[in-house]
């Protein structure tokens, strides 16, 4: 692991900066002495918050020249965006396929810049169980493919959650109520991080030298990940001080047929949908547990947020003290 004297004065182009994740990003590369410039797509009355070192370029992933006034100039792209809701297989590969390959190849020709850091997803590792899943893959196919002379690395986070979260949030709301639904059998053990740091591990792979074309699977440090009996309890004490958590389990076949309406009636009114059969199958997975041993010796990382610090910043509470100690 070779670090890199003068990178925390680099220009870092930042795609998906408005959303969940890019949000913590663009703060977290700022707050590391980085320079940001940010895509983010135009609307009528949006107005972009400021900051130090921040510049905001106008556009979207289909337009090439928005990519190339990002990318003019920066030293690493840090690609964030992606699309996790979709009625049809074309609804992902737009963006988490064709996406990656034009933002890729815009890096490409532009001079000085030499890295590329994909945010892939945990997903891509079974593409066989969902339309996004397979796009997020094809999207890391897409880097190594139109990646030429570019250090590149792509991270599959699992769940992320945290301040600002929308879609684990409503899980975290039902527990605090008391009430948590469980898909399918609730024997599956997965895997989390905190958004803050994901963010931080982005932050660590920019500071120092590595070798190119790795994926690396991420998590908060937890060995072997999380099973539903280890959340609740945690959510129990941080949530509701030690109030039981009364478990809705929703069997797979009715999932199943709850996301086959959902999508027909998104295909009808022409929504963008997030429970599908696809996404059943991946909520319904037995393993997404991670392994970031590898991310670590490269880069010196160190996940800091426990999920029961995380759930507690999450929902804006002081941390809790477990045996005696602040977690």
């Amino acid at each position: 692991m070779n670090h890199a004297p003068g990178r925390a004065s680099t220009v870092i182009a930042l795609t998906g900066a408005t959303g969940f994740i890019g949000n913590a990003l663009r703060e977290r590369l700022l707050a590391a002495g980085h320079a940001v410039r940010a895509l983010y797509r135009p609307r009528r009355g949006r107005v972009m918050p400021q900051a130090p070192g921040l510049t905001w370029v106008a556009g979207d992933l289909a337009d090439r020249d928005a990519l190339a006034a990002l990318v003019n100039g920066a030293t690493a792209v840090v690609h964030c965006a992606g699309n996790v809701r979709g009625a049809r297989r074309d609804d992902f590969d737009l963006v988490n396929e064709k996406g990656v390959a034009d933002i890729v190849q815009a890096a490409r020709g532009t001079t000085g810049c030499d890295r590329f850091l994909l945010i892939s997803s945990l997903a891509a590792r079974e593409p066989q169980l969902s339309d996004y899943a397979r796009s997020k893959r094809l999207g890391e196919q897409a880097l190594q493919a139109h990646a030429g002379h570019l250090t590149w690395v792509a991270l599959r986070p699992p769940a992320v959650y945290g301040p600002g979260d929308r879609e684990m949030l409503p899980l975290f709301e039902g527990m605090a109520r008391g009430l948590a639904p469980i898909p399918g059998d609730g024997r599956g053990r997965f895997s989390m991080i905190h958004v803050a740091d994901l963010a931080s591990a982005v932050v660590a792979w920019l500071a120092v030298e590595s070798e190119s074309g790795a994926i690396h699977e991420l998590h908060d440090g937890h060995a072997r990940g999380y099973d539903w009996d280890t959340v609740l309890a945690t959510a129990s004490r941080v949530l509701r001080d030690g109030a039981r958590i009364r478990r809705l389990r929703i069997p797979t076949p009715c999932l199943r047929a709850v996301a086959g309406v959902n999508l027909l009636a998104a295909r009808l009114f022409g929504y963008a949908p997030m429970l599908t059969p696809g996404k059943v199958r991946e909520i319904t997975h037995a393993d997404w547990t991670c392994d970031n041993a590898d991310f670590v010796q490269a880069t010196g990382w160190q996940p800091a947020i426990g999920f029961a610090e995380g759930l507690a910043q999450t929902f804006g509470k002081p941390p809790v003290a477990l045996n005696g100690v602040s977690q």
